[in-house]
């Protein structure tokens, strides 16, 4: 009867716990409630384990720390002003929502250049890591051992031995194969400086250690404060030898110079401090400063979300993409388990006459968003948006454009665990010719797409029907 009355204790509880937590939709309130009461054993591990959205007290203290002492990226209010005056007034606010995420204006001047494909992009990253005569600061969230891996291991080897500081950070779980490497050491042993994001906790000490999900799956590649790249890409070859049966990964990244890079210096060193605990009196001479407006440049903003975040950062700006759009709004996703203002936004913009389109991977590696993926394809399709699925590959490249003039690009998923458990790093920017470089490559992915019919769809029997709707009722236990 002790045991009894005792595990009716620590469920209830865990149930009051649930139904208190704050930033917490309904639904997810509901879902962990029914675990914990339908499964109360496995249900109190489970929510113990992955109910709470923390990255521990310890860290969590830190990072105040960290952000009380790293200055600030300077953009005088003028400068953001005359940004904004270069984008359509419609678009503003857009801006202004971005800047309520970290405090990061929009700074005009910006240049950007499309990459060809992963390689492309691999090659000319290398290109920038032999010519840097300052730092280089790489963060990835997986680096895998492989021919693009190793290669840019090389460069920074290279370049730490001309005297360059390279700060290498890699996510402990995303990017095991390559900590537990000897070219992990390898790279210490030639002056790289290594951090290991998020590191993974004795399970024994979650409750002090903060979730253990929790990843860094932010791409940022920083050359001399002049120049970053932004987009889905890892340090891995498309052949991907760790899922070779979905390859290859198709990815897009976009190399930016000109004063947003700063920006993504800020996350960057937020995240490295944290990882490696260097002095804070001294942040390691990161430099803030942002480069010079370049010539008939454009507006651009970096956005960095992530667990330490408002929760609802990274939805509030999906939605407020869509429901900018007038003409056409064309999104690549490789996973997709929305809240609910996102599929909302989505078919609102479809019913109000808005050329809507959002292309998935035909096969996913995860099959759970796969499956919660097609769980609102009926209801999309319905409202008029146009379903594609990617048959060349796994379709990694996260890309939204609006109206082939506005665009948004990095590294965030249109799945609950971009929006709440993984950092995430994004760049929005106005300019009709990048964006139509993007809307011509969103085409090619097209052209390789079988259209999902709503008929079709609607023929699915009934126990399909019911395991995508059910693998997606469970999608708020993140």
């Amino acid at each position: 009867m002790i045991w009894v009355a005792l595990h009716i204790l620590i469920v209830g509880a865990l149930v009051v716990d649930a139904l208190l937590r704050p930033f917490r939709q309904p639904s997810a309130r509901v879902a962990w409630v029914v675990v914990l009461l339908a499964v109360p054993a496995l249900g109190a591990i489970a929510y113990l384990l992955l109910g709470r959205v923390s990255i521990g007290r310890r860290r969590t203290k830190y990072l105040d720390e960290i952000e009380q002492a790293l200055p600030a990226v300077t953009t005088q209010p003028a400068s953001a002003e005359e940004a904004l005056a270069k984008v359509p007034d419609r678009y503003a606010g857009l801006f202004r929502l971005g800047h309520s995420v970290n405090g990061f204006d929009p700074v005009d001047g910006n240049s950007g250049q499309l990459m060809a494909d992963s390689n492309a992009a691999i090659e000319r990253m290398i290109e920038d890591i032999d010519a840097a005569d300052d730092h280089v600061h790489l963060s990835f969230y997986i680096w895998l051992t492989d021919n693009n891996g190793l290669k840019m291991a090389e460069a920074l080897k290279r370049a730490a031995s001309r005297g360059v500081t390279c700060r290498a950070l890699a996510d402990d779980l995303g990017s095991r194969q390559m900590i537990r490497s000897q070219h992990w050491r390898d790279m210490r042993d030639a002056g790289v400086k290594l951090g290991r994001a998020l590191r993974m906790p004795n399970p024994l000490l979650l409750p002090l250690a903060g979730r253990l999900d929790l990843r860094n799956h932010r791409k940022i590649l920083i050359i001399d404060n002049h120049i970053t790249y932004c987009g889905s890409q890892n340090c891995a070859d498309p052949e991907f030898r760790v899922k070779p049966k979905f390859a290859p990964w198709v990815d897009i990244m976009i190399r930016f110079e000109g004063p947003v890079v700063s920006q993504n210096q800020r996350l960057f060193a937020s995240d490295w401090l944290l990882a490696t605990r260097e002095p804070l009196e001294n942040p390691q001479d990161v430099q803030f400063t942002p480069p010079a407006p370049l010539e008939n440049g454009f507006p651009a903003q970096v956005i960095g979300t992530g667990p330490t975040v408002r929760y609802s950062a990274m939805p509030e700006i999906f939605a407020a993409l869509m429901f900018a759009a007038r003409r056409e709004l064309v999104i690549t996703t490789p996973y997709y388990a929305p809240d609910e203002q996102i599929q909302q936004a989505l078919c609102s913009a479809a019913h109000r006459g808005v050329d809507t389109t959002i292309v998935f991977p035909a096969r996913n590696d995860s099959w759970e968003i796969a499956a919660t993926s097609r769980s609102y394809y009926w209801d999309l399709l319905e409202a008029g948006v146009n379903i594609f699925e990617y048959t060349g590959g796994l379709l990694h490249a996260k890309t939204l454009t609006v109206d082939a003039e506005l665009a948004l690009i990095g590294s965030a998923n249109m799945d609950r665990r971009s929006f709440e458990l993984n950092y995430e790093n994004n760049i929005l920017f106005w300019n009709p010719a990048l964006t139509a470089d993007i809307r011509r490559r969103q085409q090619d992915y097209l052209d390789d797409s079988r259209p999902v019919e709503l008929a079709e769809v609607s023929a699915w029997p009934a126990s399909r029907r019911l395991l995508n709707n059910a693998i997606a009722t469970m999608s708020p236990l993140i």
